[in-house]
């Protein structure tokens, strides 16, 4: 009888051990960002070091970073001196696509330019009484090509400001600054950006940009492959907003973040409100995820986020479309679409304007060293035209506010109601549709924006 019990037992200890088991999360070791709701004392470092490792501190948000156990961050979000805590969130800023433009003889001003009307057609058209002169731009993103000086004025480019941050993510967690690797870019993709902004040589001949005249800061937040995390934003940020807070406190200074993340991150929401504080103006590409909804930090509401919006005369006529091209004056919404990428806004999500993110061309090389030029479409190409914008209106008003610069933007954009387009390009010609969700208050234009400014 006892044999017979043992059997039993044995067999039911068998069975027992190939039951599927719960569809529990694996335990493994992630970095977490951590929002303070008080300073960061040494008691409390000391009760987070029960937890994990603490391994980078930013003491203007009050926040952390840290390396725990995965089945660890409950508790930790339960502690009550943590406002938040969550993964370190994954940010990425590349282009929808790359194509190579071939024809460049004689570069003059870009369709996109004189579709926000900076320009019109040929050289020396400014077509508004600005130009970014005195006025910072900090592009977060991932640095400039080592080739940069053959693309830009170097009286552009804040070299003494330009920096890099790295590490954060995963296993890695730390924080870290990284001397001079801001200017050793092997992706383009902040290259690209900043042409949009300052204008751009073209093998010697020079191509107009929204805010020629500004000052671009390179913040290396991205590494070479165009995607980095959170917790290295948020640094970026509140670096650009110390140096508003210091250095900087006689200029304007505006941010663009052509870059993006599925969730928002609450050390770099704290970032961001941090450097608006303190009179920073925050300009974000709305993603490049269509109907999935928008990107963050873009989707957050203080932030001028930017949908990617197309021109019904590209790829028609010669091969120099994309500076022969001459938009319509005045600026006709039946003129423009918005591109199917362009993220749409979900419920709780906030999308301010659309600007020019279809076949932009910039600085953009797939051999190092060797100078080229590619057209790029994305979001991260629409956010620099309104950071351009948004720093002519500064120039105009110095004092000008995060608040103010949207409230203007927005007030101005042309409507672009929900349609159709029937679009041309290499391969023929496509149908692209949207909606209300995709166009935010409309096509933002410098001169509008100037002229709703007092």
């Amino acid at each position: 009888m006892k044999r017979t019990v043992l059997i039993l037992l044995l067999v039911m200890a068998l069975i027992t051990m190939t039951l599927p088991v719960s569809a529990a999360a694996p335990v493994r070791t992630i970095g977490i960002n951590v929002l303070l709701n008080t300073d960061a004392t040494p008691a409390i470092l000391k009760a987070l070091g029960s937890y994990g490792r603490v391994l980078d501190q930013v003491a203007d948000i009050d926040a952390l970073t840290m390396r725990i156990r995965s089945d660890r961050l409950p508790a930790i979000q339960a502690l009550p001196f943590v406002a938040a805590a969550n993964p370190d969130a994954e940010r990425n800023g590349a282009p929808v696509d790359t194509v190579a433009a071939t024809d460049f003889a004689d570069g003059l001003s870009t369709w996109d330019l004189d579709a926000v009307n900076v320009t019109d057609f040929g050289f020396d058209n400014r077509q508004v009484a600005y130009d970014g002169t005195g006025v910072y731009v900090a592009v977060l993103d991932t640095g400039l090509l080592d080739s940069w000086r053959q693309y830009f004025p170097e009286e552009r480019i804040a070299e003494e400001y330009a920096i890099c941050f790295g590490g954060g993510g995963g296993e890695t967690g730390f924080v870290s600054t990284q001397p001079n690797k801001w200017e050793h870019d092997q992706n383009s993709h902040g290259t690209h950006v900043t042409s949009t902004i300052l204008g751009y040589s073209l093998g010697g001949t020079p191509v107009n940009g929204v805010a020629p005249m500004a000052t671009v800061i390179p913040v290396k937040v991205l590494n070479q492959n165009g995607s980095g995390w959170s917790s290295v934003i948020a640094r970026g940020i509140t670096y650009v907003a110390d140096l508003k807070d210091g250095p900087l406190a006689a200029y304007p200074v505006v941010i663009n973040m052509s870059l993006g993340g599925t969730v928002l991150d609450a050390v770099e929401k704290a970032a961001i409100d941090y450097a608006i504080g303190k009179g920073v103006i925050i300009v974000a590409s709305a993603g490049n995820r269509g109907t999935a909804g928008m990107g963050y930090p873009g989707a957050y509401a203080p932030v001028i986020s930017v949908a990617a919006s197309g021109w019904v005369g590209e790829w028609t006529g010669s091969s120099a479309w994309w500076y022969m091209g001459n938009v319509d004056e005045p600026t006709s919404p039946e003129d423009f679409y918005i591109t199917d990428f362009s993220s749409r806004a979900l419920a709780g999500q906030d999308l301010d304007v659309a600007a020019p993110g279809s076949w932009i061309v910039g600085p953009y090389q797939v051999n190092s060293g060797q100078t080229s030029y590619y057209f790029l479409g994305g979001t991260s190409m629409a956010s620099p035209h309104v950071a351009g914008i948004v720093a002519l209106m500064a120039q105009k008003d110095p004092g000008l506010t995060a608040p103010e610069a949207e409230a203007f933007l927005e007030a101005s954009a042309i409507p672009l109601a929900p349609g159709c387009r029937t679009i041309k390009g290499p391969s023929g010609t496509t149908e692209v549709c949207w909606g209300a969700d995709a166009t935010g208050a409309g096509l933002a234009t410098a001169d509008g924006a100037l002229n709703a400014m007092p």
